[in-house]
């Protein structure tokens, strides 16, 4: 496929804009997020349910008009999401490629991906070392924890992270367990449910269970603006 190719092929989108990174190891950092729009996934507590279906697409965008949107940004750092970014296979590949080809001043590319996504034809088509996975396994709470691909918790690198969202005390023992039973080398972070999981008592269960090898993860742009803001 040639360059041009690349370039005219077209994704649906929800949004792009720059703002604070909200969560993981770069919080804090101004970053451009590209949201494309559709989800493979309906958890309960889903916070981007305008992502897919019954919402439609905001637009419609080709690779090469959306990597001319993030230059017109000044951060470093860029966060692909959705719904689900990776969900269009190929076309996901190429805009990954074409993001970190295209745009030099880049230094991360982190990629929000749900778990129910194979990652090995992406870290096997995607080889730039500015591109890293954060990787939402989702918990019973969820509705959604039978849809996980399993052998994705084992392909994650260290410049990965593996996030749990965790909405009660089954949910953190969940969160253990899989942490117990598979070799991960990604950084793991634990997110609460405020509603249903206080921060403090998410704190509490981390240090009387000892792990300390995992980071609590709040959600910083939700401190900042209201929760249902949307492009912030």
């Amino acid at each position: 496929m040639s360059n041009n190719d690349v370039l005219n092929i077209r994704l649906p989108m929800v949004e792009i804009f720059e703002t604070v990174e909200g969560e993981g190891t770069r919080a804090g950092f101004p970053t451009v997020f590209v949201r494309l729009f559709g989800c493979n996934l309906r958890c309960v507590w889903c916070d981007t349910k305008y992502s897919y279906p019954p919402a439609e697409a905001e637009f419609v965008m080709s690779i090469g008009e959306i990597v001319e949107k993030v230059q017109a940004f000044h951060s470093t750092h860029l966060c692909l999401t959705g719904g689900e970014p990776l969900l269009y296979g190929e076309r996901s590949v190429a805009l990954i490629q074409a993001l970190t080809s295209g745009i030099e001043r880049l230094t991360d590319l982190h990629i929000e991906t749900n778990g129910a996504i194979d990652l090995e034809p992406f870290l096997k088509g995607v080889h730039s070392p500015k591109v890293r996975y954060v990787m939402d396994y989702k918990l019973p709470d969820s509705g959604e924890n039978d849809k996980m691909v399993l052998s994705n918790l084992e392909l994650l690198r260290p410049q990965d992270e593996l996030k749990f969202v965790i909405g009660s005390e089954r949910d953190f023992e969940a969160a253990v367990e899989v942490l117990q039973a598979y070799s991960i080398r990604a950084l793991p972070l634990f997110s609460p449910v405020w509603e249903t999981m206080p921060p403090h008592k998410l704190v509490s269960l981390m240090l009387e269970r000892g792990l300390s090898q995992v980071k609590l993860n709040m959600q910083l742009h939700k401190v900042i603006w209201d929760p249902a803001a949307r492009g912030v």
